[in-house]
């Protein structure tokens, strides 16, 4: 399910939420972070209502039209100290590439449904291109890294969070203003690509690369009272990961999502890349303390709904 890579450690996982029937999220981690074969995260959660039926395949769609836009990408991006290039690189990544993700996701979707159409009568009507959209509707955040540039986008909620090369620790997607209850951009929105944000980070020195890469979906982010709780967790996820390596913490991940998906009773996929690097003296030693993600208090008197547990969905794999 993870896997070392030259570069960069990967790990990734997904939970099914409590009293879900499915698992609607999917997620990838592809690459090694070279040149000529870039390192690519991605995690989609599909909207999971009756009006998105179909939105556990629209967020493996997405994931895996990204995985294939975005490595090209990538390799295209590895000579991008050529005068003028990275101007055009970064023009591309904002205005062009969100048009061609949302235009291959769309046409996945699309040819999903002629070749899976519903039973009907023949005198129903049918469904506008729109409407068929809908079904498959999901969210997706993507990143890309090289030696010499992170470019990553988002488009609805869930969270991109980064531990920079001096242990800073970011955010640079999360929007001015939260999302309303359960309303968020979704790829199957018309006109999708304007609402994609974009993360665009030139490494002009390979040693100035993030140290940690984290990409999750809502359900890990809503298991805390606050965003001071989420980062207090990928704090202590770097400061384990500089401890431990990634072997405790991949033995442990399943349980934490597991624990952060019964409190807020959603799938909690977590896709993440660390480059090995000394951490400052402070850092905690693990998310949310020795127990997992979630603290005593750190949830608002959260109950999860439906009987204990979450469900590992065993499915999903990482490559490489």
């Amino acid at each position: 399910m993870t896997l070392g890579v030259r570069r960069w450690e990967t790990l990734a996982d997904s939970v099914q939420g409590v009293g879900k029937r499915r698992n609607q999220d999917w997620y990838a981690c592809q690459g090694t972070g070279s040149g000529p074969d870039p390192l690519v995260l991605a995690v989609a959660d599909g909207h999971g209502s009756a009006v998105h039926a179909r939105s556990a395949l629209g967020a493996r769609f997405a994931v895996d039209r990204f995985v294939v836009l975005a490595g090209a990408f990538g390799r295209a991006a590895h000579d991008c100290h050529e005068p003028g290039r990275l101007a055009r690189l970064m023009t591309y990544a904002r205005d062009d590439f969100p048009r061609a993700l949302v235009h291959e996701w769309r046409q996945e979707a699309l040819g999903h449904w002629d070749r899976n159409r519903p039973v009907v009568e023949e005198a129903s009507r049918e469904p506008g291109t729109e409407e068929k959209l809908v079904l498959y509707g999901t969210t997706l955040i993507g990143a890309v890294l090289t030696p010499w540039l992170f470019v990553a986008w988002q488009i609805g909620d869930g969270d991109l969070a980064v531990v920079e090369h001096d242990g800073t620790l970011v955010r640079p997607l999360a929007p001015a203003e939260e999302d309303l209850g359960d309303e968020t951009e979704s790829l199957c929105g018309r006109e999708a690509w304007r609402a994609m944000r974009m993360h665009w980070a030139p490494l002009f020195e390979e040693a100035r690369s993030p140290r940690l890469v984290v990409l999750s979906t809502d359900g890990l982010s809503k298991s805390f009272a606050s965003a001071d709780g989420y980062r207090e967790f990928v704090s202590g996820l770097a400061g384990r990961l500089a401890q431990e390596g990634g072997a405790g913490v991949r033995e442990a991940l399943p349980d934490w999502l597991a624990q952060a998906s019964r409190y807020s009773g959603d799938d909690t996929t977590l896709a993440a890349a660390v480059r090995p690097a000394p951490v400052p003296a402070g850092t905690p030693a693990a998310p949310g303390g020795p127990e997992g993600p979630v603290e005593p208090g750190a949830a608002e008197a959260r109950t999860p709904p439906g009987p204990d547990g979450g469900e590992v969905d065993t499915e999903r794999t990482t490559e490489t």
